[in-house]
C-alpha cells in the first residue's frame, strides 16, 4: 500500500522536473503510519530489487514517474538495506545519510578561510558509519538543482539529485559503494531552467583530453619516502632551476611520456648537471596541449596526459630522494571559457566577474577570477595548499601576477573600471595575493612562493607588500638578451644594459631567468639569438649563462638552452638531444654542468644574494672594451668575476683589488674542454693595487681571492 500523501506529490513533481533541492526529505527511510518505508526514485525503471535485512525483496512502484517503496514492519537504518544501482552495484541507499559537509566547513568556506577545503569539496573517498563510498559536493549557489551523473547511474541526471546545504551554496551527496575510478560530472539546472554539464572544479583526476569527465581518485594512498628531504628543506642556500615542459623534454614511446619514466631520467639528469630544482610548466589539467598548461581547467588535478596522480606523486618523491626540489607553475590569474569547466558554472558569473571589463582578459580571451568573492579566493588558496600538502611541492611560481595587479592591464581607455579614487590597482587581487602568501608562509615556511611579475610594482617580495619570496627579474632578462643580440662591435654603446640592473637588484628578492617565454613565438632559440659565426654563438651562450650565475639572485634556465638547441622550442616535439653528439654542443653542456657545480660549492655566489654586502663593483665603466668586473662576497669567501663581451683577447688586463695577497683563476668559460680557445691564466701576477690577467674572448673568468 502506498504511503504517498498529497504533500508528497509536490516532492514527486519536483523530482520529475529535476528541481528538488532537498531529495533526502522524501527519499530514503521514513517512519509512516503504515510502517518504516524505504522510498526510492528511479525514473524509467519498471522494477527495483533491494536487499533488506539480508533478504532480496522487490519494491513496489507507487508512482509511474519513478517512485518505488518497500514497507518494513520494524525500524531500519542505512546499514540494514542495500539498493541495486543502475549499473548493478549493490550498495547502501545514498538518501539515508546525513550531510557529510558540516556547518563549520561551509561557514569557513563562505568566509574564504577554509584552508583544508580540498578535503571537503569535490569527490572524496570516505567511510560513514562503517560504509565505504564517495562524498560528492560542489559549490553552485545560483543553481535551481544539481544532480550527480556518473557511471553508477549511467550518467542519467534524473537519478541522483543532490541536497542543497542552504545559503552556503554547497550541494552534496554521499554515494555508498562508489570508489576510485568512478567517472562523474555534475548536471546543473540554472535559474532559467537550462541544463549545464560540468566537470568537478575540485576533481583530483580527469579523463585524458579531449574527454573531460572527472574521475574519483584517492591521493592519500601514496606512501611517501621523502621525509628526509622535507625535514632538511630550507630557503637558505644555492638555487639554480631547470625549467621543464614535461611533454617535450623527452617524448619516449606513445603520445606522451609518463610521470614514472620522466622521474627516473629527469632526476638523474638534474643531479648530473648540478641543478638544485626543476620547475615544471603547469601540470594541472588543461584541455589544449598548445597552451602548455597555462589555461587550467583542473586546479586540483595533475594532468592525465602523463599518468595518474599517484604517478605524479612518485615523480616528486623520486626527485626529492635524489636531492632535487620541485616547483610548479600555478595560474590563478585566469581560466579558459570552455563550457565544461568553470565558466558561468551555475549559469551565472560565479568564478569570474560578470562585467567583461573586469571578467575577461583582453590578450588571452580567458576569464579573470573574481578576487572579491571569498569562496573564489578560498578555492584558489585551497588549490595552492593542495599542491604543497598532498603533492609535496616545494614551491609555486605564480604566473602572470602583473595581469592581476592592474585593472587596466592590456586594456585601452574606456575598457576598464577604475577604483573610486580613479586608481588602476586591483585591490581585491592584491589582498588575495597577500592572504595567499601569508597562509603559505604560516603553514609551510620552507616553501618558495615566486612571482612572475613584469611591472615595477613596489614590494612584491616585501613582508609588508605582496609577500612573495622571489620575483622573476624580467628587467634583467630583457636588458641582457637585448645586449647579447647585438654584434659585439656595437656592444660598447650599450654598456648601460649590463649595469642598470644593479640599480634595483636589491630592492626586491630577484631570480634571474632565461625562460621558456624567450624561445617561442618567433623569438628563436637561446643560441639562435647570438650574433656572429658559430664559435661566437657558442661562446656567447657560455658567457650569458655564466654571467647569470655570477649575478645576484637565484637562477633559472629553460630546457634545451644548456646544450644549445638550434630550433625554437616546439611543445609538440622533444628536445634535440642528438646535438650532444657534436663537440660544440657537448662542450656547452659540459660548461653549464661545471659552472652549476661550481656555483653550489662557492657560497660567495649565493650566500648574500639579496644583500649589498654580497656584491661590489670593481669596474663597470670599461665600455670601450665591453668588460665589467665585480666582487661576489660571502661570510668567509670572495670571488672576482670578470666578463669580456667581445671576441677580442686582452692581454695584461688590470683588475683593481686592494690588499690582495693571492689570486688564482678557478673558472674560465673559454677552456678548451668547453669548446673555447683555452686562454687560461695558470699563473697570476699580483701588482700594486690589484692583479693583471689575460682576458679570454667572449668569456667569463672567475678568480678566487686567497686572502685580503
Amino acid at each position: 500500500m502506498s504511503t504517498i500523501s498529497t504533500d508528497s506529490n509536490t516532492d514527486i513533481q519536483l523530482l520529475a522536473a529535476g528541481c528538488h533541492y532537498n531529495p533526502h526529505s522524501f527519499l530514503g527511510v521514513h517512519d509512516t503510519p503504515q510502517g518504516c518505508v524505504i522510498r526510492l526514485w528511479r525514473p524509467g525503471a519498471k522494477e527495483i530489487h533491494l536487499e533488506v535485512l539480508g533478504h532480496l525483496v522487490r519494491a513496489e512502484r507507487v508512482d509511474e514517474r519513478g517512485v518505488f517503496e518497500y514497507v518494513v514492519n520494524q525500524k531500519v537504518s542505512s546499514g540494514d538495506y542495500k539498493v541495486f544501482h543502475d549499473n548493478a552495484l549493490l550498495a547502501a541507499d545514498p538518501y539515508t545519510f546525513l550531510p557529510q559537509v558540516g556547518e563549520v566547513d561551509t561557514f569557513l568556506f563562505n568566509k574564504g578561510c577554509h584552508y583544508e577545503i580540498h578535503r571537503i569539496l569535490g569527490a572524496r573517498r570516505k567511510v560513514v558509519h562503517g560504509i565505504e563510498g564517495t562524498g560528492f559536493s560542489v559549490w553552485a549557489p545560483n543553481a535551481r538543482s544539481v544532480s550527480l551523473i556518473a557511471d553508477c547511474n549511467h550518467f542519467d541526471g534524473r537519478v541522483n539529485p543532490m541536497r542543497s546545504l542552504g545559503s552556503s551554496g554547497v550541494w552534496e551527496l554521499f554515494v555508498p559503494g562508489v570508489g576510485n575510478g568512478e567517472k562523474y560530472k555534475f548536471e546543473i539546472r540554472t535559474r532559467e531552467n537550462y541544463l549545464r554539464i560540468k566537470s568537478d572544479p575540485m576533481a583530483l583526476y580527469s579523463e585524458l583530453r579531449p574527454n573531460t569527465t572527472s574521475i574519483v581518485f584517492d591521493v592519500d594512498k601514496y606512501e611517501w619516502n621523502d621525509r628526509e628531504w622535507l625535514a632538511k628543506r630550507s630557503k637558505n642556500g644555492p638555487m639554480n632551476i631547470y625549467e621543464v615542459h614535461l611533454g617535450s623534454w623527452k617524448k619516449g614511446e606513445g603520445e606522451f611520456p609518463q610521470y614514472r619514466t620522466i622521474a627516473l631520467e629527469l632526476a638523474s639528469y638534474c643531479k648530473e648537471m648540478g641543478f638544485s630544482h626543476v620547475e615544471l610548466l603547469p601540470v594541472m589539467e588543461h584541455p589544449l596541449d598548445e597552451s602548455w598548461g597555462y589555461q587550467v581547467t583542473g586546479f586540483f588535478a595533475a594532468t592525465s596526459r602523463f599518468g595518474t596522480p599517484t604517478d605524479f606523486q612518485f615523480l616528486v618523491d623520486h626527485l626529492h630522494q635524489e636531492g632535487i626540489g620541485v616547483i610548479v607553475d600555478w595560474v590563478p590569474a585566469h581560466f579558459p571559457t570552455d563550457d565544461f569547466s568553470l565558466n558561468r558554472f551555475d549559469g551565472t558569473a560565479l568564478y569570474e566577474h560578470d562585467d567583461p571589463r573586469k571578467g575577461m582578459h583582453p590578450h588571452w580571451q580567458t576569464a579573470i577570477f573574481n578576487y572579491g568573492r571569498r569562496e573564489v579566493t578560498n578555492f584558489l588558496i585551497g588549490s595552492a595548499l593542495f599542491w604543497l600538502e598532498k603533492m609535496h611541492i616545494d614551491g609555486l611560481r605564480v604566473d602572470a601576477v602583473a595581469s592581476m595587479l592592474y585593472l587596466d592591464y592590456g586594456r585601452k581607455e574606456g575598457e576598464w573600471i577604475p577604483n573610486a579614487d580613479g586608481s588602476n590597482f586591483n585591490i581585491e587581487a592584491i589582498e588575495f595575493l597577500k592572504h595567499l602568501n601569508t597562509i603559505v608562509r604560516e603553514k609551510h615556511p620552507t616553501v618558495w612562493m615566486i612571482a612572475e611579475e613584469s611591472s615595477a610594482y613596489s614590494g612584491v617580495t616585501h613582508p609588508d607588500g605582496l609577500g612573495f619570496d622571489l620575483k622573476w627579474n624580467m628587467g634583467w632578462m630583457n636588458d641582457t638578451l637585448r645586449y647579447f643580440s647585438l654584434d659585439p662591435i656595437y656592444r660598447h654603446f650599450h654598456q648601460n644594459d649590463l649595469t642598470f640592473s644593479l640599480l634595483y637588484t636589491f630592492s626586491e628578492r630577484f631570480m634571474s631567468v632565461l625562460s621558456h617565454d624567450e624561445v617561442v613565438h618567433g623569438k628563436g632559440s637561446l643560441i639562435g639569438k647570438m650574433p656572429g659565426p658559430d664559435w661566437q654563438k657558442f661562446a656567447n651562450v657560455r658567457l650569458i649563462y655564466s654571467y647569470m650565475m655570477c649575478h645576484p639572485g637565484k637562477k633559472l634556465l629553460f630546457m634545451g638552452g644548456e646544450f644549445g638547441q638550434w630550433s625554437e622550442w616546439d611543445s609538440g616535439s622533444e628536445l634535440e638531444w642528438n646535438l650532444l653528439g657534436s663537440a660544440s654542443h657537448k662542450g656547452l653542456c659540459d660548461c653549464v654542468r661545471e659552472i652549476n657545480h661550481f656555483y653550489h660549492s662557492h657560497s660567495a655566489l649565493w650566500e648574500w644574494d639579496f644583500d649589498w654586502r654580497g656584491y661590489e663593483w670593481i669596474d663597470f665603466s670599461d665600455a670601450d672594451r665591453s668588460v665589467i668586473s665585480y666582487l661576489r662576497k660571502g661570510e668567509l669567501s670572495m670571488l672576482v668575476c670578470v666578463h669580456n663581451f667581445t671576441p677580442e683577447t686582452y692581454s695584461n688586463y688590470f683588475i683593481a683589488l686592494k690588499g690582495a695577497k693571492g689570486v688564482r683563476e678557478v673558472f674560465n668559460t673559454d677552456a678548451a674542454r668547453f669548446g673555447g680557445s683555452d686562454k687560461i691564466n695558470s699563473e697570476i701576477a699580483l701588482m700594486k693595487g690589484g692583479f693583471s690577467v689575460s682576458l679570454a674572448p667572449l668569456a667569463t673568468q672567475i678568480f678566487e681571492v686567497v686572502s685580503v
